[in-house]
């Protein structure tokens, strides 16, 4: 229901927006630009083609409604609306905004056109930026903030708070970050905390001194596990030394996840990890797509040959036809399930390093229950359904969907905590890669137990 008002309200918002633009009620266009949340504007920027967009982002002006915008927007439509746009008018459009998010804009543009840019902000602010942009772009370095508030572990409590009322530039203050003589981290303090404790309290005798920090390399889907298990606002990003470089925001983090899952998710149905597929071209859409495919169309050539192989045994008896694409299709589905469930796994920490051997002999016994239940099914309706055929032919099939599903499991199972084992993102071994490998193995074991089993005259 929520979800259908949105869209309600964000249809009215891009039929307003088109009847201004067609009058070229400018002023009218410019108050509404200011009354519409970033987000929402970065949304109805999805529904508009480049003509409108332009003429929309023309009447916007330098603010830090517009920075936030900017940052809001898909990585593509950011590339296409900046890509004509003077280096002077995009470096007064971000330099109200955060460094952090002056870096993730300039990260999606060509180099040449960033250092252009870079070079119009004021000397302070490229200080920053250029510490930022130096680090990975998906680490916890590209996302922290540096302007973060910290008070020396001697200050009392009343200090403390007559120095936060007065602190303007701080940015998300959540806690309060603890500093001793040598600028090194030692302690954070909740505003709870601070507030209700005695007045004369020195600050390290409050501080809570084991702080969960990062280093600024550190992959941003670590920074969100740390965050989503101990249900932190802010995440502190120290160097070798302790020093405070920045803090990393929950609302950075829940970017992270969402763009981690969908990235994820992409890869594991082989269609790359470009998370803005749906607003590339045809082409685009195609090309990225077409490697997987590729590998899926090997795959089935291969169990197609392994089809031809036993062609005397289809001869023989050709109700074996008839339960090929159910061993491929239970053994595919059951492996697809297997491997999300790993990969997802391994992304939340939930399948690590030391239990890994225990959900791997997990899965496979689930892959045997599961096999023999549905051998045992299917084999008693082929007996029933197929009594004028050899009635070893229940037994085949039964055996055939039992062994497909078992070593599915072992397979989707084993390959992504293989891949994680040898650093290797494990979404990769999902999708084409499992399933290929699935039904040709399966296929192939079908046609065994039924040289073994069956009579060829």
């Amino acid at each position: 229901m929520k979800q259908q008002i949105f869209e309600r309200e964000i249809h009215v918002l891009r039929d307003t927006f088109r009847r201004l633009m067609r009058r070229h009620a400018h002023t009218n266009l410019i108050k509404l630009i200011d009354k519409t949340h970033p987000a929402d504007m970065a949304v109805l920027f999805r529904y508009f083609d480049l003509a409108e967009q332009e003429q929309l982002f023309a009447l916007m002006r330098p603010n830090e409604l517009t920075g936030d915008f900017l940052t809001e927007l898909d990585e593509s439509i950011l590339q296409d609306l900046l890509a004509e746009i003077s280096a002077d008018r995009i470096a007064e459009l971000i330099a109200p905004i955060s460094a952090s998010d002056q870096a993730e804009i300039l990260n999606h543009l060509p180099d040449e056109q960033s250092h252009d840019i870079i070079d119009l902000l004021k000397k302070e602010e490229v200080e920053e930026l250029e510490e930022i942009l130096a680090y990975p772009e998906d680490s916890a370095g590209s996302l922290m903030y540096t302007d973060v508030f910290t008070l020396h572990e001697e200050t009392t409590a009343r200090d403390a708070i007559a120095a936060l009322q007065h602190e303007e530039e701080a940015e998300m203050v959540f806690y309060l970050y603890v500093t001793n003589d040598d600028n090194q981290l030692t302690g954070i303090i909740s505003l709870r905390d601070l507030v209700t404790t005695s007045p004369d309290t020195l600050l390290k005798e409050i501080m809570i001194r084991k702080v969960h920090a990062v280093r600024p390399d550190t992959d941003q889907e670590e920074v969100a596990q740390v965050v989503s298990q101990y249900n932190y606002l802010a995440v502190p990003v120290t160097d070798s030394d302790n020093n405070l470089l920045g803090i990393v925001t929950v609302d950075d983090v829940v970017d992270v996840i969402r763009e981690e899952a969908t990235e994820d998710f992409l890869k594991m149905a082989g269609v790359g990890k470009d998370r803005e597929i749906l607003l590339k071209s045809s082409w685009g859409n195609a090309k990225s797509r077409l490697p997987w495919l590729f590998a899926s169309w090997l795959g089935g050539i291969a169990a197609a040959t392994v089809i031809g192989l036993y062609e005397n045994i289809l001869e023989a008896t050709i109700a074996l036809a008839a339960f090929i694409p159910v061993i491929i299709g239970m053994g595919g589905n059951i492996g697809t399930q297997t491997s999300t469930i790993i990969v997802r796994g391994l992304a939340t920490g939930r399948v690590n390093v030391g239990n890994n051997m225990k959900i791997l002999l997990k899965e496979i016994r689930v892959g045997l229950i599961l096999g023999v239940l549905y051998g045992v099914l299917l084999g008693l309706f082929t007996s029933i359904w197929f009594m004028d055929v050899s009635p070893n032919l229940g037994i085949v099939v039964g055996l055939s969907i039992t062994t497909s599903m078992l070593i599915a499991t072992t397979i989707g199972a084993f390959v992504p905590l293989f891949l994680y084992k040898l650093d290797v993102d494990p979404a990769v071994a999902t999708g084409p890669f499992v399933t290929t490998s699935i039904d040709i193995l399966g296929v192939t074991l079908y046609f065994l137990i039924a040289s073994l089993l069956l009579p060829l005259a």
